[in-house]
């Protein structure tokens, strides 16, 4: 216990001495108890606060300069303390919002009644600015339900008296998570809310992981950052000790320009969530704004293009980007541009959850109209524009910012031509999730939209856990169906941890099967693998799973089977009859066309219209639970998010930048995910033996940047003999390998226990995927599987009595 206090203790010091090299001024712990006046339910330095708001405010009438009243900066003070009764986030927006906006008083110079401005930071002028920060901040809890009063937050930092940071310190041998769960533990209602209702940032970790948020943040959304330039300045800084992780995270958050700056451009709220930029949204706004200050002959400014792999932020970023244009530059009219209706309307929405106020354009002359009447955010699709050509429409306003996403799509075609004619001087700035193609920076393309100004890779976001990593399986369909061997040889793959009960009942289904015409005979294989992997490995987790088909016929096809197998709750999304999609309806004959019309006719029976069931449909699969595989043909592969779809099934040609659209479906954060699955069958990628570029589905790519992508199953599945190798190594003192007691008794030491738990974890994990893979017989003998099986019973056994033995839960038996 001593150490842990020492070695925080240690790293705390060193946290206050880089802050004090950073001009804050330090306020001694009993100091900060008097300047609350020793109440700790007070979490403002009123006193500084006072003095701050007389000192960065004044207002001008006719002429000459004017302080405000006291009685105006005690009213400042008073409704900056927001009360809690709308619950934290909604304090902490309002409080937010004065902080950037500032808030109008009247003042009545010469018996002359006017409102002013009143600003509680002074954004423009850093040295205005007064910054504090003290340690072991005590906080009278908001309930007390335990003898604990009070908690203290190791560092608090101040501006003008008000806390905007928190940072929590853990020791190196503790895991960063620990100090997260205490940061949100912290903001809970019956803990200290009335300091994190102020709060702009916070940071929490050991010396070599540190991550920050905000206000309000769960535990998978701490970030880390990672700066964009070296350790020249903090050299100065720092000249005793090696820099660390931790210096270079502090800095970087709260050097006090870099503070003012997220503060007031880089945090925003999205549904009433509080968010922050994570660093590459930053440094990408940060080029944005260097770029476009470059102007040239013409006085046009510059553009270019901003790769930001997919799930990174990308929408949030362009929200962002608007809001800080908005803020910088003057008359400013930002037209965010995409090229497919879904799209449209979820840019559109994510503008309108940010409360950053953006007009949908409908129609082509909807557009026209929007575009005369001066409205300064507008969202529409690039078709659109064609309307804008036809009728002569030409802007030449040299602050419109054309936001254009996924622009590798349409860069170059007659579609960007007619918007580049609408506006002449226009800024245009490309966003994309995906690399561009080899040949797209051969030919010029990268250089005619104006060059590269921002990218962050897959594998950035990745090993960044912004991302969760892809795990690609391929499995060889045509092996299965071509003889009967390979039908036998799948039969004991997909039945091999199948109960006698479950192996009877798939071998009733496998009769049916085989009894099926020869041209369904593949699709009702992969219908009957798709059902038993995600029954047997999914299904209760409440995760899900996206199944990519190859045309509209299939899409419906592969549902029916799924009905009768009746295991699995699934829906189909696809376009109307006659709007393309996957194979062309000319591949088809007449039968399977009208088989199509008749589905498609019975969906708008049932929902009244196409947008009600494609409503209907995505709400109940992303937050309800009646839908588990959503099957789609081209709709939903670019832009849809869905943090629960954990796998994505795919019997779809996919190449370039759709199969890289189509695999991030599954990337996103989620509590209890920690991987996307990928389950081919289509045999894109194959055994995944070579680089990634050397697929026809790939080739396209320089691979620099596709590594990292995706990651072979079979990497995966080998980590089941490491971390069982692991374990054998922690128990090497044991003499008896049989004897619980034995295990029991050496695993007395906490430090042991809790290794012991990871370690089991991993393993648990890595055995469960092996088993759940047609690849673990290329990784793993059955010898050795059996042995896993038998080792992860005892050594779950093992964890449950020791739980109950060290009192750390409570045995009710």
């Amino acid at each position: 216990m001593q150490d842990n206090i020492y070695s925080e203790k240690i790293l705390q010091q060193n946290v206050i001495q880089l802050l004090n090299s950073m001009k804050y001024i330090f306020i001694p712990r009993d100091k900060n108890i008097s300047l609350r006046n020793s109440k700790l339910s007070d979490v403002i330095l009123k006193d500084i606060l006072i003095q701050q708001l007389h000192k960065i405010n004044s207002y001008e009438y006719k002429g000459t300069r004017y302080k405000f009243s006291d009685k105006n900066i005690l009213r400042a003070v008073e409704e900056l303390d927001v009360p809690l009764n709308e619950g934290l986030l909604n304090a902490n927006q309002k409080i937010s919002d004065k902080l950037i906006l500032g808030t109008s008083y009247e003042e009545t110079p010469n018996n002359d009644r006017k409102g002013y401005t009143l600003n509680y930071i002074d954004f423009k002028n850093l040295e205005n600015n007064l910054f504090h920060f003290t340690e072991e901040f005590s906080v009278n809890r908001q309930t007390i339900t335990e003898q604990e009063k009070t908690r203290r937050p190791d560092i608090v930092l101040f501006i003008n008296g008000i806390p905007f940071g928190v940072i929590e310190l853990k020791k190196s041998s503790v895991n960063t998570t620990l100090g997260i769960d205490q940061m949100i533990n912290n903001q809970k209602v019956d803990e200290i809310p009335q300091l994190f209702k102020y709060i702009q940032i916070t940071l929490a970790g050991n010396n070599f992981n540190p991550q920050y948020a905000t206000t309000g943040t769960p535990t998978k959304f701490y970030a880390v950052w990672e700066e964009e330039y070296n350790d020249s300045y903090l050299t100065k800084l720092i000249t005793e000790r090696t820099i660390s992780k931790l210096d270079r995270t502090l800095y970087s958050l709260f050097n006090q320009s870099q503070t003012l700056q997220l503060m007031h451009s880089f945090i925003l709220f999205d549904k009433r969530i509080k968010k922050i930029a994570r660093y590459p949204q930053y440094f990408a706004l940060q080029n944005i704004l260097n770029k476009i200050n470059q102007i040239d002959e013409n006085g046009a400014r510059g553009g270019g293009l901003i790769w930001h792999t997919q799930g990174s932020g990308k929408s949030l970023t362009m929200v962002m980007l608007t809001k800080l244009l908005k803020q910088e530059i003057s008359g400013s009219r930002v037209i965010v541009v995409t090229d497919r209706r879904d799209l449209d309307s979820q840019i559109h929405e994510t503008f309108l959850n940010s409360e950053i106020k953006a007009s949908k354009a409908n129609s082509g002359h909807d557009l026209i109209n929007k575009l005369q009447s001066g409205i300064s955010v507008i969202t529409t699709l690039i078709h659109k524009f064609d309307t804008v050509k036809n009728e002569n429409i030409v802007i030449n306003d040299k602050n419109i910012f054309v936001l254009v996403d996924e622009s590798h799509r349409t860069q170059g075609g007659d579609l960007h031509k007619s918007m580049k004619k609408a506006f002449p001087h226009g800024c245009y700035l490309g966003f994309t999730g995906t690399p561009l193609l080899a040949k797209q920076k051969r030919d010029g393309t990268l250089k005619k939209f104006g060059g590269l100004i921002h990218k962050y890779t897959l594998e950035q976001a990745v090993r960044d856990k912004a991302v969760l990593p892809l795990l690609y399986e391929g499995r060889a369909v045509e092996q299965w169906i071509s003889d009967k061997q390979g039908l036998d040889k799948r039969f004991e793959l997909i039945s091999r941890n199948l109960s006698s009960e479950q192996k009877e009942d798939l071998k009733q289904k496998w009769a049916r099967f085989q009894k099926i015409a020869s041209s369904e005979r593949r699709l009702e294989m992969i219908a009957l693998d798709i059902n038993e992997h995600f029954k047997n490995n999914v299904k209760g987790t409440g995760f899900k799973a996206i199944f990519a088909t190859q045309s509209k016929y299939e899409a419906i096809k592969y549902h029916e089977f799924f009905k009768k197998y009746a295991e699995i709750k699934t829906a189909f999304i696809i376009s109307a009859p006659g709007i393309p999609e996957g194979n062309d309806d000319d591949d088809y004959d007449e039968d399977s066309k009208q088989y199509v019309s008749n589905a498609w006719n019975k969906i708008i029976k049932e929902y009244g219209s196409e947008d009600a069931y494609l409503n209907t449909t995505l709400d109940e699969f992303v937050d309800g639970d009646e839908i588990e595989v959503l099957i789609v043909v081209d709709k939903l592969l670019t832009g849809f998010d869905a943090p629960r779809a954990a796998i994505l099934y795919v019997d779809k040609i996919l190449k370039e930048h759709n199969l890289l659209q189509a695999i991030a479906r599954v990337n996103r954060l989620y509590d209890g995910k920690e991987a996307g699955f990928i389950i081919d069958y289509r045999g894109l990628l194959g055994n995944l033996d070579s680089a990634l570029s050397s697929y026809a589905a790939l080739a396209g790519f320089d691979e620099d940047d596709i590594i990292g992508t995706i990651i072979d199953i079979r990497q995966e599945i080998a980590r089941v003999k490491t971390f069982y190798s692991y374990l054998e190594d922690l128990f090497k003192p044991i003499k008896n390998k049989s004897d619980m007691e034995e295990y029991q008794v050496y695993l007395g030491n906490e430090k042991l226990r809790k290794e012991f738990y990871e370690l089991l974890s991993g393993f648990a994990r890595a055995l469960k995927l092996s088993l759940s893979s047609d690849k673990y017989e290329e990784v793993i003998s059955q010898d050795e599987i059996n042995l896993y099986k038998n080792k992860m019973r005892f050594f779950s056994e093992l964890r449950i009595a020791i739980k109950t033995r060290y009192h750390e839960q409570v045995d009710f038996g």
